[in-house]
């Protein structure tokens, strides 16, 4: 067992998910101390072997490399009677179960709720899904683009006629491990209270929906449609100029300027006397069009110091690169660094909170297949010959 650090030291995480949304919240879980095991077939989970972006490791692709670190690795058949029969028996002992089947697999498996409950009455049990755990859309796929696509945001930015405008990131998966993430710290705050574990149901339709509280809430509580622009304004629910403009070099961003003062800075006249919370709303893609006409004159690093120097927001826009540089990010500690045993040098983004007292830290980078399976059925209490016997028949496996 680890050193005691972080604020969830001596807490277990049972972590049986795949795929993004589910092993980021457990991550996050192992980030801050808790022992997070990872169980997974014995040939490995599918996420190892698929490449992110073309990037492939030597053992493990980046795509798990970057959502499983500090958990270990229990490699287990669960459709064999002693694989599940571990992880039942670990169960016992475990503070979070998560899991994010298909509807119906838990429980052929024995792994839903009411089964671990029986076993452990203060188990916090974590279920994740694409739409719900019931109703007419329970079976269809829970991907990324398209709960984004069924959840209106793609229709909130970009230019009228053209094409929905999808998030450059997973962020329907993101959303929903950090909803899971929350639910799992709830949920245990309630159990110290009250000594009850409880299941815990997270969708990424409803975390993505719940995500555009202020969106949703002017359509269903101010009455104003949802409509785009001609011009790539980039919310359809902000005043204009709101959105990133070309510059000779690049683009910025700007946004929620007060007309007249962005007017003088960028020498265009017709702004003088404008009321921004008036005109722009009902002028929006005319001060879209008329302030890239003006900012496309002048390079990107003159405009930013121009419009930041009389209190105007604009900001850069970065790529990868850039932002991997950018003094801010160096100054935070945004990244970390560590040596993986097969990887070898990783940088990658490290822990979005700190804590003055239990910093959270990388342990371990993201385990090999099975690596910890002998470690975990030792803690269990699983004598030599019982391990040997699990190991032989294929119920478990190591690295």
């Amino acid at each position: 067992m680890p050193e005691p650090r972080g604020v969830l030291t001596g807490y277990r995480v049972i972590d049986c998910t795949i795929a993004m949304a589910g092993p980021f919240a457990a991550q996050r879980l192992g980030d801050l101390g808790a022992d997070v095991i990872k169980v997974e077939p014995t040939a490995g989970e599918w996420q190892r072997f698929a490449s992110a972006g073309g990037a492939n490791g030597n053992k493990i692709n980046v795509s798990f490399l970057s959502l499983n670190r500090n958990k270990r690795s229990l490699a287990v058949d669960l459709k064999s009677s002693g694989g599940s029969d571990v992880v039942r028996e670990l169960v016992a002992s475990a503070d979070v179960f998560l899991q994010n089947y298909r509807p119906g697999v838990a429980a052929r498996l024995g792994l839903d709720y009411e089964s671990l409950r029986a076993i452990n009455p203060s188990i916090v049990y974590v279920s994740i899904s694409g739409y719900g755990e019931d109703g007419p859309y329970k079976d269809r796929p829970g991907q990324d683009l398209l709960l984004q696509a069924m959840s209106g945001a793609m229709l909130s930015a970009g230019r009228r006629g053209e094409p929905p405008t999808p998030a450059g990131q997973y962020l329907a998966d993101a959303v929903t491990a950090s909803t899971a993430f929350e639910g799992v710290l709830a949920a245990l705050l309630h159990r110290e209270r009250t000594g009850e574990g409880q299941l815990v149901t997270v969708n990424m339709l409803d975390a993505l929906t719940t995500l555009q509280m202020q969106e949703l809430s002017v359509f269903t509580v101010g009455g104003i449609p949802q409509e785009r622009g001609e011009q790539p304004n980039a919310h359809v629910y902000i005043r204009a100029p709101y959105g990133v403009f070309a510059t000779s070099d690049g683009y910025i961003a700007l946004g929620f300027a007060d007309l007249e003062t962005l007017g003088t800075v960028i020498g265009e006249p017709s702004f003088a006397g404008m009321v921004p919370e008036v005109d722009g709303w009902s002028r929006r893609d005319e001060l879209y069009a008329k302030t890239e006409a003006r900012l496309h004159t002048d390079t990107s690093a003159n405009w930013l110091e121009r419009l930041l120097a009389v209190g105007i927001w604009a900001g850069p826009v970065y790529g990868y690169q850039e932002l991997v540089d950018d003094p801010q990010i160096a100054h935070n500690g945004t990244f970390v660094e560590y040596e993986h045993p097969t990887e070898g040098h990783i940088k990658t983004p490290g822990f979005p909170y700190k804590f003055s007292a239990t910093p959270p830290r990388i342990d371990r980078g993201a385990p090999l297949v099975g690596e910890h399976s002998r470690e975990v059925l030792a803690e269990l209490g699983v004598d030599d010959d019982r391990i040997e016997q699990l190991f032989e028949s294929g119920a478990v496996a190591g690295a």
